[in-house]
């Protein structure tokens, strides 16, 4: 919860609500504090442009595990001076530990949070579950903030991640201010959206592209953004994959009324004169004051794709929301505009409020004391005064001197003065009281008490017992995206059907002898409430197996009562997020498919966990459809049954597929590993998708995987290889 900055002086701030201690959710709307402005640093250049231009919090990266890998990040004695420059003018510091983890990594990256409490940052920013699961346990103290690469956009989600002792959730980009406001009202976390800067086309931590072409996972912060480059459906814009950048800056009261605590800034990857744009604009949206013209322009001047858009906050997705860097914005972007944007951050901004007092007596010291509105109280001692011979010392001439704080963080406020008469005190005397006491209080701000990591626990923790598969024989499963099912599927542990298969389907499913689980879509924007009352319905036609994945529908699923069988988009890399998932009821999981397989051997635990074996692997998950992005909009594929396809600069298509609220980009070729079953080790099932194929083709594909056969036709390993950093793609 925001502190109550405008608290009297003196007064002690507003006790924050520990993590995971619940709180009313009309507390948290009753409190009449302004919307947080929450800013990127990918460089000390770039904080002080967002400290000085008003920004109430920053987010920055650490060397390693850091969403934005490429920015520049800052090293311990780096990230040290950024948390006591920060802290010392009231400005929070979130450190974003927001990547996946391997197994190997998980030490160091607690070695990074155990670094950053010493100092203290005021939260880390996190994705894996397993880091979370970890930190959860060894410091209770430290906030915990859920990343959007967690892909949260419901009630339940946010539910679930409240829960588990997050603090805060970033919320889903793709949201509309409506749904926001659903979570709002059923979870008493603080939410954060995103305000301004670059949309993903994909749900962030469910785009796959960079890593499977080219070996750059977005989950390990080393994103390539191919989706830049040209990809064209029919009728599109031949950039359908590249969407304008986000602005809601002159909106904030609208995010705010959807219950929006904190209004986050991307791009860590951007210029110092940007940032500085982007929070001088928010910071007076966020007081309620009007941004000027001139800083709007030189905002979409510094940085924009063809103009900016609010599509997704309003509801209103389609062509219009697409957009490319073109040649126009690139000119906007003149040395005029960077002159004028760096002149925003050239001097200290005087934003932290003091109270003066001063004493000047006869026969004693001169005496300077400031305190500051939360309590913190430093003095200084000067000289003992004279009588003065010729001109005595005023109250105009003492408070001119001593309120001369330009070039500090600080302003004085309230001034209040003893003075005996007819005294003299050297005018550098005064300076340099106020120089001491100025330099006193800004240590003492910058100082804060560490918070603690119990170091020892971790050895404890990181000891998790090998996994060991029940069987010899790789029992597999199936998903399908059409109800009728082969034959052949029978022989299936699991059946996927899709979500849209009506009860008719389910019992004649069942009747033909399939065993069946109903597949959850990973996107369930605004449909929670109508999701849940159909896994009800599910549970009593008597059904119990369901794919979730992501964490909303996985929570759902459970207060339905359901068994949960995890999917491979919950992103488990590691033993301690197999650990978590575990914790949360789930029945199994596959695991992430950006894990090569001697990675995905060596995780432990009890959970049972499989591996995506056959199909054509997931690139993206939008909510925005690229093959909506023709004049005619929406193609109605679902009900006609004909695939739009994406066409990339080489001629290579990929197809879309619609998955209820949101649709896939599925790679060009199709995964295939039938022909090395029988060398997998430590795995509980294998998961065959189908997507595109026709009946015969799944026929064909059932067979072979059964008989364990050699591949047909061409095809990709996909990262079974060489897992982060592979996306080998390799052709036969």
């Amino acid at each position: 919860m925001k502190k109550n900055m405008r608290a009297g002086w003196g007064a002690k701030e507003e006790q924050e609500n520990k993590p995971g201690e619940r709180m009313s959710c009309s507390l948290k709307k009753d409190l009449a504090t302004p919307m947080e402005v929450l800013a990127p640093a990918g460089s000390m250049e770039s904080l002080r442009a967002a400290v000085r231009c008003g920004a109430d919090a920053v987010y920055l990266g650490g060397i390693q595990f850091s969403a934005r890998a490429n920015a520049q990040n800052f090293g311990e004695e780096e990230l040290r001076e950024a948390v006591r420059y920060c802290h010392g003018r009231g400005v929070k510091v979130y450190l974003a530990l927001n990547t996946l983890l391997l197994e190997e990594e998980l030490p160091k990256a607690v070695e990074a949070a155990a670094f950053a409490a010493s100092l203290p940052v005021d939260a880390i920013l996190v994705q894996d579950m397993g880091l979370l699961r970890l930190l959860k346990r060894l410091t209770p103290g430290l906030p915990l903030h859920a990343s959007t690469q967690m892909s949260i956009h419901t009630p339940a989600g946010a539910r679930a991640l409240w829960e588990a002792g997050c603090s805060r959730v970033v919320l889903s980009r793709e949201m509309s201010l409506s749904e926001i406001g659903e979570v709002s009202k059923a979870v008493p976390v603080e939410l954060e959206a995103f305000v301004h800067g670059a949309l993903c086309m994909s749900v962030s931590g469910q785009c796959y592209m960079s890593s499977v072409l080219g070996g750059r996972s977005g989950n390990r912060g080393l994103c390539a953004q191919p989706c830049r480059l040209p990809f064209s459906c029919e009728g599109g814009t031949g950039h359908d994959l590249s969407l304008k950048d986000l602005s809601m800056i002159r909106r904030m009261g609208d995010l705010s009324r959807a219950g929006v605590v904190c209004a986050k800034i991307e791009g860590r990857m951007k210029r110092p004169e940007y940032v500085a744009a982007a929070v001088s604009a928010c910071r007076r949206a966020a007081d309620g004051e009007p941004v000027p013209g001139e800083l709007t322009r030189n905002l979409e001047a510094v940085f924009s794709r063809s103009g900016f858009t609010s599509g997704y906050p309003d509801g209103k997705r389609g062509r219009e929301m697409f957009g490319i860097r073109s040649k126009e914005d690139v000119e906007a972007a003149s040395s005029q505009v960077f002159g004028a944007l760096r002149g925003l951050y050239r001097e200290e901004a005087q934003r932290v409020s003091l109270e003066m007092e001063c004493s000047i007596l006869p026969g004693e010291p001169a005496r300077l004391t400031v305190h500051d509105r939360e309590g913190r109280r430093v003095s200084a001692l000067g000289e003992v005064p004279q009588a003065a011979l010729t001109r005595p010392l005023d109250e105009e001439r003492c408070r001119t001197q001593l309120t001369k704080t330009g070039g500090t963080p600080f302003r004085v406020e309230r001034f209040s003065l003893q003075l005996g008469e007819g005294l003299s005190l050297p005018l550098s005397s005064l300076n340099h009281l106020r120089r001491e006491v100025l330099e006193k209080l800004l240590q003492k701000r910058e100082e804060r008490p560490p918070i603690s990591l119990d170091k020892e626990a971790l050895e404890g923790l990181l000891q998790v017992s090998a996994h060991r598969a029940k069987t010899d024989t790789l029992p597999l499963r199936a998903r399908f995206s059409s109800p009728d099912l082969p034959g052949e599927a029978r022989s299936c542990e699991l059946c996927y059907i899709p979500w849209e298969t009506g009860p008719e389907d389910w019992e004649r499913l069942r009747g033909e002898g399939f065993s069946l689980g109903l597949e959850i879509p990973r996107g369930l924007f605004g449909v929670e409430r109508a999701a849940g009352e159909k896994l009800r319905l599910w549970k009593e036609k008597g059904f119990s197996h369901v794919w979730a994945g992501n964490i909303g529908s996985v929570r759902l699923a459970k207060e339905a009562g359901l068994t949960v069988h995890g999917g491979f988009s919950l992103n488990a890399v590691n033993s301690q997020s197999l650990l978590w998932l575990s914790e949360q009821g789930l029945a199994d999981a596959e695991l992430s498919f950006e894990l090569s397989l001697p990675q995905a051997y060596r995780l432990g635990g009890e959970l049972p966990r499989g591996v995506l074996v056959y199909g054509r692997l997931p690139l993206m998950l939008t909510r925005n459809c690229s093959a909506a992005n023709g004049p005619s909009g929406c193609l109605h594929c679902r009900k006609t049954g004909k695939i739009p396809w994406l066409t990339d600069r080489k001629g290579i298509r990929f197809p879309v597929q619609c998955t209820g609220s949101c649709s896939e980009v599925l790679n060009s070729l199709p995964l295939e590993l039938s022909d090395m079953l029988s060398s997998f080790r430590n795995l509980d099932f294998g998961v065959m998708r189908f997507t595109t194929e026709s009946k015969k083709e799944q026929v064909s594909v059932l067979r072979r995987y059964f008989a364990g056969g050699a591949p047909e036709g061409e095809y990709t390993r996909g990262l079974s290889r060489r897992g982060f950093g592979s996306g080998e793609g390799k052709k036969k």
